[in-house]
C-alpha cells in the first residue's frame, strides 16, 4: 500500500495521526482571527501563501540541522516543487470553494477524503476492499458529515462544492506522492521540501492574484496578534501537523490515514468550547462513529464471520 515504513504498531501511527489532526484543529481559529477581521490583513490568496512561506521557514532550518547539509543537497528539488505544487493548489482551490459555499460544505465533501484515499490505492497499489475496510468507509463517511456540524443554512452542491472536491482530490495526491515518489528522504526531509514547494507556488498565486489586481495586504491592520495569529496557523496547522500526517502516512498508507480527518470538526467544536462555544450531540456521535470506523476498517475491531 502506500505505506512504506517497516511495520510498526499501529496504535501509535494512529496516535500520530490523531496529533496531527488536533494539531490542525486547534490552528483553525487562529485562522478565523486572520479571516473574520474587520479590516481583513491579508486577503485568502495571501494568506495561504504567508502560512506557507512560515510553515517552510520553520522546518527548512530543523531539517538542515537534523539531517545536514548533504540531506538537502542529495534532495529531488524539482519532484519535490511539483509535489509541493499540489499541496499549494488544494489550498488555492479549497479558498475558492470555500467563498463559493460554506465552511460546512467543505467540511462535508472533505469526508469524501477516505474513498478517494482507498481508491488510489485500489488503483496503484492493488489493494482489496475487504468487508471491514466497506463498513469502515461507510461508517467514517457518514461519522465525517454529521461531525460537520450545522445544516441550518442547507448544503449547496455547486460549483463551490466541485472546487472543494477539487482540493481534497489534490491534498490525497500530494500526501501520497509526499511519502512514495520522495524515495531516501525522511518523513521531516520529504515534508520540508514539498512545504517548501508549496511556499514557492503559493507565493507565486499570491503575486498573480496582485498582478492581477486582486487585494492586496493591509498593513495598517497587521500587528503582533495578527502574525502571532499566522505564526500559528503556518507552523501548528502546516508544519507541524503535516509533518506528522507524513508520518501516519508512511505507516498506515494514505486510506487508512484519511479516516482521521474527518474528526477535525468535532476537535474544532471542543477547542470552541473552550472558548465558549457550545456542545453537540450529534457532531459527538459523528465523531463516534469516525472512530469507530478508524478500528474496524483497519481490523483492530474484528467482523463477526459466518
Amino acid at each position: 500500500m502506500t505505506a512504506l515504513s517497516p511495520a510498526r504498531s499501529p496504535l501509535s501511527a494512529n496516535l500520530i495521526c490523531m496529533a496531527s489532526m488536533l494539531i490542525w484543529a486547534a490552528a483553525l481559529p487562529a485562522a478565523e482571527v486572520l479571516i473574520r477581521a474587520d479590516p481583513a490583513p491579508l486577503p485568502p490568496i495571501l494568506l495561504n501563501a504567508g502560512r506557507m512561506v512560515m510553515a517552510a521557514a520553520f522546518l527548512l532550518p530543523i531539517w538542515w540541522l537534523a539531517e545536514g547539509a548533504q540531506s538537502l543537497r542529495r534532495a529531488n528539488w524539482t519532484r519535490g516543487i511539483m509535489v509541493g505544487s499540489l499541496l499549494a493548489l488544494g489550498a488555492l482551490f479549497l479558498v475558492l470553494g470555500q467563498t463559493r459555499t460554506s465552511a460546512v460544505m467543505a467540511a462535508v465533501v472533505s469526508s469524501a477524503m477516505p474513498l478517494i484515499g482507498m481508491t488510489l490505492e485500489v488503483i496503484f497499489d492493488g489493494r482489496k476492499l475487504t468487508p471491514n475496510i466497506a463498513l469502515g468507509l461507510i461508517l467514517s463517511i457518514i461519522g465525517g458529515v454529521l461531525a460537520a456540524g450545522n445544516f441550518d443554512g442547507g448544503l449547496s452542491f455547486g460549483f463551490g462544492a466541485l472546487l472543494c472536491l477539487a482540493s481534497v482530490i489534490t491534498f490525497t495526491l500530494a500526501s501520497r506522492w509526499t511519502v512514495t515518489a520522495l524515495p531516501g528522504l525522511s518523513p521531516l526531509g520529504s515534508t520540508s521540501l514539498t512545504v517548501c514547494g508549496a511556499a514557492i507556488t503559493g507565493t507565486a498565486f499570491a503575486l498573480a492574484s496582485l498582478a492581477f489586481g486582486l487585494p492586496g495586504p493591509n498593513l495598517e491592520a497587521f500587528g503582533w496578534t495578527e502574525f502571532s495569529a499566522l505564526a500559528v496557523y503556518g507552523i501548528g496547522g502546516l508544519a507541524i501537523s503535516q509533518l506528522l500526517w507524513i508520518i501516519a502516512v508512511g505507516r498506515l498508507g494514505i486510506a487508512m490515514s484519511a479516516l482521521h480527518i474527518n474528526l477535525t470538526p468535532f476537535y474544532v467544536m471542543v477547542f470552541m468550547l473552550a472558548l465558549g462555544g457550545t456542545w453537540s450531540w450529534v457532531q459527538a456521535l459523528g465523531a463516534g462513529l469516525v472512530a469507530m470506523g478508524v478500528l474496524v476498517a483497519q481490523g483492530l475491531i474484528a467482523l463477526p464471520r459466518r
